[in-house]
């Protein structure tokens, strides 16, 4: 009995550090942000991220939390730490804290559901519980000290992942070179913490890849508004500018829709999305034909062919919408690198290892120094394939949807003569299970 007390009390104690950690680390952004930036505006708070910013006047700059939650933090008497709130029937642990600035007050407030907290909890208890009676069964009275003896490497990794979590670096948890259950969850954290800093550098990469595409067609823009105004001798020189400045502003717009697709596409990975091959097909279909009327009056030649066609009732990871947004950007490619004529060859297939879609075209090729870069985020070939404007996304965003699917992409890269791009995507669990 005293020893399953203890037990439970440790657990919820861990449990309960493990929260405050996590509202430390939603609240750190913005405290960072508020120390060193105090006059920039916030960035939005990250998904499921309950976060409010509240400025000296009393008036929420970020409010995330749910409605009732929001306003009973604003009443309560916590001014720095952690407490327990009741809102709408729901108990929530808040962490609070306050950041003087100039002399004046803005506060803080982090909050995530105590069910959370809970359904941890109750898998720890239940494991460690069922643990307890097997000893307690076996060696009595030394229940306690090998229950404290167990606990104690989690308590070891608790402390070294609340380190890593507080400062900057590439260290990991070690790893024992026994392979217990300690081992294994050194390693799984490990690769939670990896891939957490890897998504960090991607949306730091994303950033600093979009401030440097935007600087020049807003350069661009703004010169060619200030010419129409100052300069413009004639109506005919004033309609010139503008419809330059028409370019400008429509290529910052597509800029600018590439990157939010990119970046929905990739924060929506863990979504559960699916299609069947019927659908998957249709989209391909009304997609050559959407690229057909655009190539009306050109020598531009469109094939399309159906292969194999072992089930089209499978279901594959992937949106329709997205697969028919990931042809159009393969097609529009092709026709950009075929210039006036060309062959484009698109077929699909649909086997037992999945769906393979291949977009062939005449259109000579890409640099073979530039392959190797053309599925990543604002690259362009400097050869005859880029001779239309763009930011470099279209490849990006085919790479992150076949990605997604759990898919492949090859490239076959045939330099004075065509490129093939082939995409692999195998069935998802749900049309196994059909």
């Amino acid at each position: 009995m005293i020893a399953g007390i203890i037990v439970n009390a440790q657990i919820k104690r861990i449990a309960r550090d493990g929260t405050v950690q996590v509202l430390v680390s939603d609240a750190a952004p913005f405290v960072v942000a508020l120390q060193n930036e105090p006059g920039d505006s916030f960035d939005a708070a990250g998904p499921g991220q309950l976060v409010a910013v509240i400025d000296p006047a009393g008036v929420a700059q970020v409010d995330t939390l749910p409605e009732e939650l929001s306003e009973a933090v604003r009443h309560q008497d916590v001014a720095d730490g952690t407490s327990t709130t009741l809102a709408a029937g729901d108990e929530y642990v808040v962490y609070t804290t306050e950041v003087q600035i100039a002399g004046r007050t803005w506060t803080v407030i982090s909050a995530r559901a105590a069910s959370e907290e809970d359904t941890v909890t109750d898998q720890l208890r239940n494991l460690l519980f069922v643990l307890l009676a097997v000893i307690d069964l076996a060696v009595g009275g030394t229940a306690w000290l090998l229950s404290s003896a167990a606990l104690a490497p989690v308590g070891r990794l608790r402390e070294s992942a609340q380190t890593l979590s507080t400062g900057p670096g590439s260290d990991l948890l070690p790893v024992g070179a026994a392979n217990d259950e300690i081992a294994q969850l050194a390693r799984t954290l490990n690769e939670l913490i990896e891939r957490l800093r890897a998504s960090a550098d991607r949306e730091r990469q994303l950033v600093s890849d979009a401030s440097h595409e935007l600087r020049t067609p807003l350069a661009i823009l703004r010169t060619q508004l200030e010419l129409a105004r100052t300069e413009a001798l004639s109506i005919e020189q004033l309609v010139a500018d503008i419809e330059g400045a028409e370019r400008s502003a429509a290529r910052l717009e597509s800029l600018v829709n590439s990157l939010l697709v990119l970046s929905t596409i990739e924060s929506a990975a863990s979504t559960a999305a699916s299609a069947t091959g019927v659908s998957l097909e249709r989209e391909v279909s009304e997609a050559v034909e959407r690229v057909r009327f655009r190539t009306t009056g050109s020598a531009i030649v469109v094939h399309y062919a159906i292969g194999e066609a072992l089930d089209l009732a499978t279901h594959y990871g992937v949106q329709d919408e997205d697969f028919g947004r990931l042809v159009d950007n393969l097609l529009s490619n092709s026709i950009a690198a075929l210039g006036r004529s060309g062959q484009i060859r698109v077929r699909i297939s649909f086997a037992s290892e999945g769906l393979e879609l291949s977009v062939e075209d005449t259109g000579g090729g890409l640099d073979p120094a530039f392959a190797p870069l053309a599925l990543e985020r604002f690259t362009r070939a400097d050869d005859a394939r880029a001779r239309r404007e763009g930011a470099g996304l279209g490849l990006a965003i085919v790479a992150a949807i076949v990605a997604r699917a759990s898919g492949s992409v090859t490239l076959d890269n045939r330099p004075g003569d065509g490129l093939t791009v082939v995409l692999n995507i195998p069935p998802s669990e749900t049309g196994m299970a059909t």
